[in-house]
């Protein structure tokens, strides 16, 4: 557990010093939630709707961090750490290398929550945000789409041969994702052809739900989102453990 404990605390810093993560993981998100709220205040999503653009689109900000932390810095933390030999190394320490993967997706997961957390209080704090639905149900939609992200980013991480190839599947991923999921332009006001773009994107699948728990809609009409997130995170969490390699 010490072993564990001191190993942690390393990571934790090693990640501080890389500013990327904290900017477009935890800044970047509460910016958006800022400039929504700016713009729109507490007018309603559309005419006659029950709750305001803000409470439509929180379940979207909030995935922001998952976005970043799983296709960006969990994967490219991975691949760096294979073409620098650092995981063939532990293997001679007595930590092993399965430890460092545990907690290199424990601190990433810290970064998606400290993002979410932050853009709550931000929304809560300046413009007055309230979660019509369940906090419980969205917290669940939240872990189901952070293993659907993460099992995509250890899937990159176990496929990329070398760092680069991993750095350009990670901005192919990411950046689509970030900007035609609905993340951060909100999907109800995309055209329509770019919504069915948006569709092919797990990330959107997840924003659908968590936006369906936030704003207390019937969460059971969302069976296939959750069941398309699950048979993604199934299957590339199968092929990462089959082609994951450590050196």
């Amino acid at each position: 557990m010490k072993t564990f404990s001191t190993l942690f605390k390393t990571e934790v810093k090693l990640s501080i010093r890389h500013l990327d993560a904290i900017l477009f993981g935890v800044l970047f998100p509460v910016g958006i939630a800022l400039l929504l709220g700016a713009i729109y205040g507490s007018k309603p999503a559309f005419e006659g709707a029950g709750y305001t653009m803000l409470q439509q689109s929180f379940g979207a900000f909030a995935t922001i961090g998952i976005c970043a932390t799983g296709l960006m810095g969990l994967p490219l933390v991975l691949a760096d750490y294979r073409h620098k030999k650092i995981l063939k190394h532990y293997k001679v320490t007595p930590v092993s290398p399965s430890t460092l993967l545990v907690i290199q997706v424990l601190i990433s997961f810290m970064l998606a929550v400290i993002s979410a957390t932050c853009t709550a209080i931000v929304s809560i704090a300046i413009f007055g945000y309230s979660m019509p639905g369940s906090i419980i149900k969205f917290i669940l939609s939240f872990l189901l789409l952070t293993v659907t992200i993460y099992s995509i980013g250890m899937l990159v991480a176990s496929l990329a041969p070398n760092i680069k190839i991993a750095n350009l599947a990670c901005t192919l991923l990411y950046f689509p994702m970030l900007f035609l999921s609905g993340a951060t332009v909100p999907y109800e006001i995309m055209p329509g052809a770019l919504q069915s773009v948006s569709d092919i994107f797990p990330m959107s699948q997840g924003i659908k739900l968590l936006k369906a728990a936030s704003l207390g809609l019937p969460v059971g009409d969302m069976f296939i989102q959750i069941v398309i997130m699950a048979v993604i995170s199934i299957i590339c969490i199968a092929l990462s453990i089959k082609f994951f390699k450590w050196e």
